[in-house]
């Protein structure tokens, strides 16, 4: 199993991390064999992406809203009152962004892995990017809340935006790449893969990017796998009280995929809650203005 190897004068992308918030939640959610009162925090990921050459500026994922009390009364109550999750906001992506003089209006593009609401943010602070969502998105979207009562997702989350800055992307009709079935090539150029990795919720995207001309890759693996003991094996994905994927088959598989390029040399692979990785990065030069270093 390989990527695709350097071209002469390969594009590649500069990555950086960007603070977006903090998840306090009961940790048998997420793994099976825990107790009931262990909890554990964990970050909120977001990723700034830069292209070497033409300078195109992607953020993937928005991570936490500060005003994240005027989400959808259900989806505020559930997560709050039923599954006791706790949540941290000091730092949105905009202040993040703002470390390193980047202001919203400086953002091409972001990519939304997916429309759960630690991921989707709040995009009326970028009114000038344009939106990339899953096809398996839409449909969501259609049905928020107020138009239907119980929905967990605000209707106008990218209604709102002018039709021309939304694209939902058919991933899955991409070619192969490595061990992914489809991934989408989004400059043409061999710098940045979208990756379809079904299984956690409808339109959930990945990202691939080369970080460097010479064979790095890193890889954002969004919500796919939520804790590096399901990537290694010593955990296996809780299905009580719920389960936290769509699918819970199909998103085995795609954690299968994403072991197996995690093989690959030169692969760094990250998870939107990474805690190991933020344990020994935070404050350091992977965050905006720095950036994480290629393997």
């Amino acid at each position: 199993m390989s990527l695709p190897p350097p071209g002469i004068n390969q594009a590649f992308c500069d990555v950086s991390a960007l603070e977006a918030g903090y998840v306090t939640a009961p940790l048998a959610c997420f793994l099976t064999d825990v107790g009931d009162d262990e909890f554990f925090t964990v970050p909120t990921l977001s990723f700034l992406v830069r292209h070497h050459a033409n300078d195109d500026t992607v953020i993937f994922d928005l991570g936490l809203r500060k005003e994240w009390k005027k989400l959808p009364p259900g989806l505020v109550s559930y997560f709050t009152e039923q599954l006791h999750f706790q949540l941290n906001i000091k730092q949105d992506v905009v202040d993040s962004l703002a470390q390193g003089g980047t202001k919203p209006s400086d953002i091409k593009r972001v990519f939304i892995s997916h429309l759960h609401f630690d991921h989707f943010g709040d995009a009326a602070l970028f009114p000038t990017s344009q939106f990339f969502v899953g096809e398996g998105g839409r449909a969501l979207v259609a049905d928020g809340y107020p138009k239907n009562p119980s929905s967990f997702l605000p209707i106008d989350l990218l209604n709102a935006l002018p039709k021309e800055r939304t694209r939902f992307l058919d991933v899955a009709s991409a070619p192969a790449l490595g061990p992914f079935p489809h991934a989408l090539d989004f400059y043409g150029d061999g710098s940045l893969y979208i990756v379809d990795a079904p299984g956690h919720l409808p339109g959930h995207i990945n990202v691939l990017a080369r970080t460097s001309a010479d064979g790095g890759w890193i890889y954002l693996a969004a919500d796919s796998v939520h804790d590096w003991r399901i990537m290694t094996g010593e955990g296996k994905i809780s299905t009580e009280p719920f389960c936290i994927h769509a699918n819970k088959a199909q998103a085995e598989v795609t954690i299968e995929r994403i072991r197996e390029v995690n093989k690959i040399p030169r692969v760094r692979v990250l998870l939107a809650h990474d805690r190991p990785w933020y344990d020994l990065n935070k404050g350091g030069d992977a965050y905006w203005p720095g950036e994480i270093k290629s393997l």
